[in-house]
């Protein structure tokens, strides 16, 4: 019996790790099909593992309906969260840069972290006077990011 995208989801957060590689590769296949039940589960399932994959997923499927879920994502308590759905971002390319460079000027020290290490990783050159504004920041996490970002964007 073939599962549903929802039984699938579910099923990322068994503890087995076979199963969840496997339910990866299954849902991965179903591509854009996956998208939005993907990002309900990113925005309302309570399970970190299940949010996790779910972020990876859709950047590995790579739909740009995806962007706005993710950039909410970056607001996640769980760092882990944070980290895949920044990676995520990243994986999106040049469409997820004016999305992250809004979120230089939050107010939460780890979102605009996270913004200014992804923008460094997509490599686009609009994000550099943005990240400028960054070398004074208070937090030396985002200082080191910009600095960080800039140095790559620069040097390409």
């Amino acid at each position: 019996m073939v599962k549903t995208i929802n039984e699938l989801i579910n099923d990322l957060a068994n503890p087995d790790e076979f199963v969840q590689e496997e339910t990866k590769i299954l849902i991965e296949e179903r591509g854009t099909k996956a998208v939005d039940p993907l990002i309900d589960a990113l925005l309302n399932n309570r399970n970190k593992d299940i949010k996790i994959s779910s972020a990876k997923l859709l950047g590995i499927i790579g739909d740009n309906k995806a962007i706005d879920p993710l950039i909410k994502t970056l607001k996640n308590p769980n760092k882990l969260v944070r980290r895949e759905a920044s990676t995520s971002l990243i994986k999106m390319g040049n469409n997820a840069v004016e999305p992250l460079i809004k979120l230089l000027e939050n107010e939460d020290w780890k979102i605009r972290g996270a913004a200014s290490w992804a923008l460094g990783s997509i490599g686009d050159k609009r994000a550099i006077e943005p990240l400028k504004n960054l070398l004074n920041d208070e937090s030396g996490y985002v200082k080191s990011g910009a600095q960080k970002s800039l140095n790559t964007l620069e040097n390409r």
